[in-house]
């Protein structure tokens, strides 16, 4: 059995962007199992540094609003003042994996910035475009996508913000 995306799934529209893009980009095999971020970079030694996870954030007002942020492992997304400032609410939380599931079509520990539905906010860390490549999500737990992170200067809807997330203590 491949764990190659097949037409019509997040993965294969991830990956038809990319090529849409003209980026070049390297798919790396991934045992579902083995897909949450810690555990996929100690199995493959993928430093932290440069594994970037996919949150979609949710403002808890109404209707609600949503995010995908990117940030870099060893961050933490601020929840409680950068994104909730920027959408303009009160409150702010991470979605659940249904919200996430039925906002991307992706899983949790899948969750890609490429491909994305146009009606979601894309926001970058700018910590992110630091390093020489940055490892995604694939749109599947098969599968994990390494790029340039100059790929965020041509994904629509996107916004690089500086301070979206924190160091971890």
């Amino acid at each position: 059995m491949s764990n190659k995306p097949t037409v019509g799934d997040p993965a294969a529209q991830a990956l038809a962007t990319l090529d849409m893009l003209g980026l070049e980009y390297e798919i790396l095999e991934c045992d579902p199992d083995l897909a949450d971020t810690a555990v996929f970079c100690e199995h493959y030694n993928i430093p932290l540094s440069v594994s970037a996870n996919v949150i979609v954030a949710a403002g808890k007002s109404d209707p609600r609003q949503y995010a995908a942020c990117v940030l870099l492992a060893t961050t933490r997304l601020d929840v409680n003042k950068s994104v909730r400032k920027r959408m303009g609410v009160k409150k702010c939380s991470f979605a659940s994996a249904e919200e996430t599931r039925d906002l991307t079509g992706m899983e949790i520990g899948g969750v890609t910035a490429v491909g994305l539905p146009d009606s979601l906010p894309l926001w970058v860390d700018s910590r992110v475009m630091l390093p020489n490549y940055v490892i995604l999500g694939g749109g599947s737990r098969s599968i994990k996508i390494k790029v340039s992170p100059q790929i965020f200067r041509s994904t629509p809807n996107t916004t690089i913000i500086e301070d979206l997330a924190l160091d971890r203590h």
